[in-house]
């Protein structure tokens, strides 16, 4: 068994001791057989699993994964989402399988589907949420103890802020992290899924209690200049911006990070992030593609009037192993992470080769998870960040 696991890891990056309180396996073979048969060869017996949760590139045939992951992992709650790359034991990887399995003597799961999320609204979240709690809560009231959210949205819905604060609002401060779906960078759709059934324009609200000690927290690269553009024609709805300082947008662009103008791509946009302040702290407000006419599409919410700021990169590899060294001390030694990274930040790391570094730092720190469209926290959609649950180790044996 140890060393089916070991072959697992091996696939998806490299052979590594992991956590202690969770089991992940991945797999980077061509085929949706194949894959499944490395995870469930991987993860053993299952019989202990509270909840099963899979990372899937788009390579993978979506219905064939699904029916698949029903046929190995008969009777084990499951869900997952498509991705823009995938965190395995063996830090980055791509065009991949990952599956964390949450064991039963130390967490309880809860999932829904969030269906139609280009018309979701505040009702319908409010609703779903408090059928959740009523779920997790059974036999212990109002106890929140020990609980927090996870969201698997669709990367491409573009109404993840209204989504996100409809579902904090009802769920009355417990801690919300997620990210959203993505499809390897081809933007054309991406997808969740619940047990047997596949879902599209939609997503995944989970409601996990452990006896583990953790933290949601975010972090970030980037550091804030002097230069500011404002929004001054774009349409809010499509989240296309047309104009910075009633210049196009990509020559106001170009001209503020000293790019040349028939060179923006997404590693410029990686390089040279846009932020907004709000509240006193800088979120970054990530561009997704330059359209042919020379507009910008955003990852996030946008609107006339916004004032953005250009923004500085850090080393990443740096910035990250602080945080995640930082959460080590706070929480008396880390288990693992559950981690939610940007793909602009992949892009980023790809063209300065520092993904080795990168991958490094999330190896030794026990880091799985996926790259994202965007990255919830709290009730705030963001980008170019790195959000997660980072869990320390039990105190006490189950």
């Amino acid at each position: 068994m140890r060393r089916a696991q070991e072959n697992a890891r091996e696939a998806a990056g490299g052979a590594v001791p992991w956590a202690r309180d969770c089991r992940v396996a991945a797999s980077s073979a061509p085929t949706v057989a194949a894959a499944v048969a490395e995870l469930a060869e991987g993860l053993g017996e299952v019989s202990d699993v509270a909840f099963l949760l899979v990372f899937a590139s788009s390579r993978y045939d979506r219905a064939e994964l699904v029916a698949t992951l029903a046929e190995r992992f008969p009777g084990v709650p499951r869900a997952g989402c498509s991705t823009a790359g995938e965190i395995a034991p063996g830090g980055v990887t791509e065009r991949s399988l990952v599956a964390v399995a949450f064991p039963k003597a130390r967490f309880e799961v809860a999932c829904v589907v969030l269906e139609g999320l280009s018309h979701f609204d505040i009702e319908t979240g409010a609703r779903l949420v408090a059928d959740l709690r009523r779920r997790l809560s059974a036999g212990r009231g109002d106890d929140r103890s020990g609980v927090f959210a996870v969201t698997l949205l669709d990367g491409l819905c573009r109404r993840e802020e209204r989504i996100v604060s409809a579902l904090y609002r009802a769920l009355d401060d417990i801690p919300l992290v997620g990210g959203s779906a993505g499809d390897d960078l081809a933007f054309h759709d991406t997808f969740v899924f619940q047990d047997d059934h596949l879902h599209l324009d939609a997503g995944l609200l989970l409601l996990v209690r452990t006896d583990l000690p953790f933290r949601v927290f975010k972090t970030d690269h980037f550091v804030p200049t002097s230069t500011r553009m404002v929004v001054t024609a774009c349409d809010p709805e499509a989240r296309v911006v047309h104009e910075l300082d009633a210049q196009p947008a990509h020559r106001a662009f170009a001209a503020a990070a000293g790019l040349p103008e028939d060179g923006l791509d997404r590693l410029g946009f990686a390089a040279h992030p846009l932020v907004v302040r709000v509240g006193g702290e800088y979120y970054c407000r990530s561009v997704q593609k330059m359209n042919p006419d020379g507009s910008f599409s955003f990852y996030c919410a946008i609107d006339t009037g916004v004032v953005l700021t250009l923004a500085d990169t850090l080393d990443m590899s740096v910035s990250l192993d602080t945080a995640l060294g930082g959460l080590d001390d706070e929480l008396g030694g880390l288990d693992f992470v559950l981690g939610f990274d940007c793909v602009h930040r992949r892009v980023e790391a790809e063209h300065s080769q520092t993904l080795g570094s990168i991958s490094e730092v999330l190896r030794r720190w026990h880091v799985v998870g996926f790259n994202t469209y965007g990255e919830q926290f709290g009730a705030m959609h963001l980008n170019n960040t790195f959000t997660g649950i980072a869990f320390g180790r039990p105190r006490s044996e189950p």
